[in-house]
């Protein structure tokens, strides 16, 4: 993979289900290491007209998962947890994922989710076990 950007935004097309759904997008990928952006629409807000948690969680862990993949690896999800700490208020959200910790097995990855002024609204942590 030599353009890992270039690569994770032809992965994230080809996503089908609940990726596909949620109108996010790669800005930035580097080894450990991914920048996405997810547009919010009415679909993804809650009855206050607000970024729904699960859609920013969604985020978050998409954010992660793609780092945690720079690799060649394939990952899932095996713990996680957030913490907001704004509305995920305006037209779209940047989560930021960078690994602290990777090993054979599992991989420890944080993230930070701002709003579209560079408000921290929210912060994760995400844990993945390696598949291959």
């Amino acid at each position: 993979m030599t353009d890992l950007t270039s690569y994770a935004k032809e992965v994230l097309k080809k996503q089908k289900g609940f990726i596909s759904a949620n109108n996010y997008e790669v800005v930035k990928v580097e080894e450990n290491y991914c920048e996405l952006e997810g547009i919010i629409t009415d679909t993804s807000t809650n009855h206050l007209g607000i970024a729904h948690g699960g859609y920013i969680f969604g985020l978050a862990d998409t954010a992660a998962g793609i780092a945690a993949m720079t690799d060649g690896r394939v990952a899932v999800t095996i713990d996680s947890s957030i913490q907001y700490l704004k509305a995920g208020k305006g037209s779209k959200l940047k989560a930021v994922a960078k690994c602290i910790k990777n090993g054979k097995s599992v991989g420890f990855f944080e993230v930070y989710i701002y709003d579209q002024d560079d408000v921290l609204i929210a912060k994760s942590n995400i844990n993945y076990f390696y598949m291959n």
